[in-house]
């Protein structure tokens, strides 16, 4: 009888707690009324990047949240790189945000990070001075160490590089900053790199101003086409039209 009781006891015991419990879980889980963040923010501000999380906790209760989906949704803002959730007592939630940094222009409406990942700007305005790139999905990391790359072999020769594109069948190009365009192909991109710096500083530079691009796809020389129609004359020997005389044009 003595064990019946103690039983039972244990089985009253183990009900209050529970229907206890329950009542404080269901007295911390009240919906959340505060959302904080925290990071330091230079493109994307506070007011921006709180109007674009508070959707996501609409209708989300403090305790039974889901801070791991919060965080996903949360990663889907284009500005964000990181996203780290804790709750705060009694009802709020705090972001810990950190920001991409934006390193070039990619593709008109993406930019890309230092790493070369692609992310959206949008509706936000796109930074200024940016570098101007493009190329096939996944190129990213491709298209922005060879811009690295050629901008500091460009820039020793006193030139700024504006854009840089990968065509989708592998061909480069690249426009200065006085708006010519070069045509660097598929193949053989140094030696004809370096042929085109030895002819801009033999006889280029000084006729910038007429030039509307330059083609390296020949083996010997470099095709010149003008704006307009009266081309200067030149010491190499390039026609008006664009390719050397008597050469095609390879990849």
């Amino acid at each position: 009888m003595a064990r019946r009781g103690s039983l039972l006891g244990v089985l009253l015991l183990a009900l209050l707690l529970g229907a206890g419990g329950r009542a404080l879980w269901m007295w911390l889980d009240r919906p959340i009324e505060r959302v904080s963040i925290r990071g330091e923010l230079h493109h994307a501000g506070a007011d921006y990047l709180r109007g674009q999380l508070a959707p996501l906790v609409r209708g989300q209760a403090w305790l039974s949240a889901d801070l791991g989906e919060l965080r996903e949704r949360a990663r889907a803002i284009g500005w964000l790189r990181e996203v780290r959730i804790r709750r705060e007592w009694p009802n709020a939630l705090v972001f810990e945000l950190v920001e991409q940094v934006p390193v070039a222009r990619w593709n008109d409406d993406r930019l890309l990070n230092p790493e070369g990942e692609p992310f959206a700007f949008a509706p936000l305005p796109a930074p200024g001075g940016l570098p101007y790139l493009a190329g096939p999905p996944g190129s990213g990391p491709e298209v922005l160490a060879y811009h690295d790359t050629l901008a500091a072999r460009l820039r020793a020769r006193g030139l700024s590089l504006r854009q840089l594109r990968l065509e989708d069948r592998g061909a480069w190009r690249l426009q200065l900053e006085q708006g010519i365009w070069v045509m660097l192909g598929r193949n053989h991109r140094e030696p004809r790199l370096a042929r085109f710096l030895a002819a801009w500083q033999r006889e280029f530079a000084a006729l910038a101003p007429h030039i509307r691009y330059l083609d390296l796809r020949y083996p010997n020389g470099v095709a010149v086409a003008w704006h307009g129609n009266d081309a200067p004359s030149l010491a190499g020997g390039a026609s008006q039209g664009g390719a050397r005389r008597g050469a095609s044009p390879s990849g």
